[in-house]
């Protein structure tokens, strides 16, 4: 795309962008220059990354894992990191007509200019935005047509947990925590630089996939049975790793970041301080890859958390913090957390949100440290089954009267509106599973309303598409079709409905299941589907996460002409239940979970038997903590949060 006959290396594309941005939407998305931003000298730097989140600016910039990267390697004084997002169509089609490259926000500098691309993928729908970013910024799509002229692109986030679907447009994946990972790759090209890069591209990747944590998928090699399943997956060079292992940060007060968030110029669709509060989950619902591929729980010490907020609000001037992980109320120490923090702040107008809560695990407390400062964000809860069984089978060990119960406990502080987010096509389900939301709904609203004595009250029933995911005991289930996912949603919708008054109260958002289905593809599928994502791209796709942009009937096509010559289908991707002894894409990717534990835990899901969560009961061996030489770190600490001043912001 870029004329690089005229220009040097890193020199900034803004004087050409900058005519365009008056005729796109949201401009001011691609000008940077945001609170906590850097730039550094192109020609003092050894190593220069360049970070991608995969979508617009406004999901993209608040992403708190480019974030943590973007500042820990910028803190290194010969590293430069910057940032890129996915630009709208409109803003591509001017691209490709002035021929301006896909560029960096934060000095505008072409991608295709640095040593390295990350891209971090928190879903699979993001696909076919790195095809876009990668045709913008001139790197050829496949990674076989690369030379030593263009960047090493990488994948991370949990869509690297099976990037096979992406492999042939990668030239390497890395699997798990990032912090610690990031700064191994720069340390091997700056020394692989400083020696003159002998042996070029193939070497530089063999360095890189040594490290046995990044996997380089043009070193192995897929081989296929007749019927269309995979055969094996092997190393086809005799010094790269046969299996490839996720890192693990143990460690999380030693990387307390961001320590300077960067404050959005543009809107974006969270603004607040976010302090990762743990990382992990041993709760053990079987749909959850993030809970899986995450473990050991790992939490950071209540006065790190007290020192980061402190920090992080003088820094950016937020007046909400967010305390996050998979269910930030399960932290040992929450209440002391909550308790400390809405003592410094009282009087002052920060407020504290959890933005991920289990409903067995919220309590009047929490909601009074939270409410303290008049400010009530919102709430969700996600008991993800409808009925008691569906909830045995994922193992949300969650009651009705939980559920009643916390509900009302958030009426009764104050709260008039909550959300409770469930899933719909969970293997086993039957229509019933699905009625049963409706019921809860009901009960909600009826027990709300007698609790308060106030019909001013809301909740709002989120409903989205069960996805089976990579490492987790559900891997191996089939999904169910889009028109039974319909079906079913379309009778919840009338269920909750028939009741006019108590309907009234209840706000229901679902998602069809058309996206479900392909993110189904994607996410279980194999190199062959990467022909697929290619052909959807070059079909017009893109920002297929984006309900408006996204097109089924594209997919459909794109699978039909693409998979039957190769004896699969979408299908055989999706609907199909694999067996205990099939080869899985990502078999070959370590994520520390032993694969016997996961077949028993899904046998135990068919079987509707629970597992306790191992954080507050004996070992269940899934095998993270051996595999990984980690172990679960949890308080209590004994610490205290100490009053502050209050931040007036």
């Amino acid at each position: 795309m870029s004329d690089t006959a005229t220009r040097r290396p890193g020199e900034s594309v803004f004087d050409r962008l900058e005519p365009l941005l008056p005729q796109v939407q949201k401009p001011i998305q691609y000008v940077g220059g945001e609170l906590g931003a850097v730039t550094k000298q192109w020609d003092g730097a050894a190593v220069r990354w360049a970070l991608m989140y995969p979508d617009a600016y406004e999901v993209g910039q608040p992403n708190q894992g480019v974030q943590i990267l973007y500042e820990v390697l910028n803190e290194q004084d010969d590293v430069l990191a910057e940032r890129t997002y996915s630009v709208w169509p409109d803003l591509e089609a001017l691209l490709r007509e002035h021929r301006v490259p896909q560029f960096t926000v934060d000095a505008h500098r072409p991608v295709g200019d640095f040593d390295l691309f990350g891209v971090s993928f928190s879903t699979e729908l993001g696909y076919t935005n790195l095809l876009t970013a990668l045709d913008l910024a001139g790197i050829p799509l496949h990674a076989a047509d690369r030379d030593d002229s263009h960047p090493i692109v990488l994948a991370g986030g949990h869509a690297a947990f099976n990037p096979e679907p992406i492999a042939d447009f990668l030239d390497a994946a890395v699997l798990g925590d990032g912090e610690e990972a990031v700064l191994e790759i720069t340390d091997i090209v700056r020394a692989f630089k400083a020696e003159g890069s002998p042996g070029g591209r193939d070497e530089l990747l063999l360095r890189l996939a040594r490290t046995e944590s990044v996997y380089v998928p043009r070193f192995y090699d897929v081989e296929y049975l007749p019927d269309g399943r995979i055969q094996r997956i092997v190393p086809n060079r005799p010094d790269v790793p046969f299996r490839v292992h996720k890192r693990t940060t143990m460690d999380l007060d030693a990387w307390p970041y961001p320590k300077k968030p960067l404050v959005p110029l543009a809107e974006t669709v969270h603004e607040r301080y976010a302090v990762e509060i743990f990382r992990g989950c041993t709760r053990g619902c079987r749909f959850c890859q993030a809970g899986m591929i995450t473990r050991p729980v790992r939490e950071r010490s209540i006065t790190t958390i007290g020192d980061m907020v402190e920090n992080g609000l003088k820094e950016s001037g937020f007046n909400e913090v967010g305390l996050l992980s998979l269910s930030s109320a399960d932290h040992s120490e929450i209440g002391a957390v909550t308790h400390g923090l809405a003592d410094r702040y009282q009087g002052s107008n920060v407020s504290l949100s959890l933005p991920s809560t289990r409903v067995d695990a919220f309590n009047v407390e929490l909601a009074e440290e939270l409410a303290r400062n008049g400010r009530r964000t919102g709430l969700t809860f996600a008991p993800e089954g409808g009925s008691e069984r569906i909830r045995k089978v994922i193992n949300k060990m969650v009651t009705e009267e939980d559920l009643i119960r916390t509900v009302v406990t958030a009426y009764s502080g104050g709260w008039r509106q909550v959300k409770l987010y469930f899933m719909c096509g969970l293997p086993t389900e039957t229509d019933d599973d699905v009625l049963q939301i409706a019921r809860l709904a009901h009960e909600v609203i009826t027990t709300g309303r007698q609790t308060t004595g106030s019909r001013d009250i809301r909740c709002t029933v989120s409903i989205g598409g069960f996805v089976p995911k990579p490492h987790t005991p559900f891997q191996w289930a089939a999904m169910a079709d889009p028109e039974t996912i319909d079906r079913r949603l379309k009778a919840l919708r009338d269920a909750i409905n028939s009741n006019r008054s108590l309907g009234r109260a209840i706000g229901y958002r679902y998602h069809d299941g058309r996206p479900s289905h392909i993110e189904g593809l994607l996410s279980r599928g194999d190199r062959r589907v990467g022909r697929v994502i290619e052909h959807v791209w070059r079909d017009g796709g893109r920002f297929d996460g984006w309900s408006e942009h996204f097109s089924y009937d594209r997919w459909v096509a794109a699978c039909d002409a693409e998979l039957p010559a190769l004896g699969v289908s979408l299908a055989w991707y999706t609907t199909r239940e694999r067996q205990q002894a099939e080869v899985l894409p990502w078999d070959h990717l370590d994520s520390g979970l032993d694969s016997d534990w996961l077949w028993a835990d899904w046998q135990d899901a068919l079987s509707e038997v629970e597992q306790d969560d191992c954080r507050w009961t004996p070992c269940f061996d899934c095998g993270v903590c051996p595999a990984m030489d980690t172990e679960i770190q949890i308080g209590p600490t004994g610490r205290k949060l100490l009053p502050l001043t209050p931040v007036n912001t």
